[in-house]
């Protein structure tokens, strides 16, 4: 549990503040303004601080209540801006078309695509059929676990279906 002992304000209006600044990419003087709209006079630095003392404890707690997700996967990756750098973005959502994870990486290759595939089982639990394009990185990372399974002895393993 998250402990707002201590602070000038009431959980929900902290709560509320760095829902505000993390959901919609808002300034902190934005989120001061909207709160001075409704009668809450709060500076931006106490945001600041805000969102750096609770916001990674939010997310941790939003993880936990994260609903499970399918045992079915498709995945696959692109190439995209950010911050005026070039990465790719894998990306995998269930077949209910629920984000099952992302991660960003600067290469694509079958280390970039094992860690994918890491994070994504280790946060989601593993897939019974993963469906890619034919992505020789993506396959061989899927590959890597499947042998790493049979290696711990795990008899099933994760069905690679591949799709152009």
């Amino acid at each position: 549990m998250i402990s707002f002992s201590g602070t000038q304000f009431p959980k929900d209006v902290i709560l509320y503040a760095v829902f505000f600044y993390v959901r919609y990419g808002v300034s902190y003087r934005d989120v001061e303004e909207i709160f001075a709209e409704r009668n809450v006079k709060v500076d931006h630095s106490t945001l600041n601080r805000w969102v750096i003392k609770y916001s990674s404890s939010l997310a941790l707690a939003a993880k936990k209540n994260k609903r499970a997700v399918a045992t079915s996967w498709k995945m696959d990756e692109t190439y995209i801006q950010v911050k005026g750098q070039w990465v790719y973005l894998y990306r995998a959502v269930d077949k209910f078309g629920d984000t099952v994870d992302f991660m960003l990486s600067e290469k694509r290759d079958e280390a970039a695509a094992t860690a994918f595939f890491k994070q994504a089982i280790d946060n989601n639990g593993f897939p019974k059929k993963v469906v890619m394009d034919k992505s020789g990185a993506n396959y061989v990372g899927l590959e890597n676990l499947n042998f790493l399974l049979m290696l711990a002895g795990i008899i099933s393993f994760v069905e690679i279906l591949q799709i152009k």
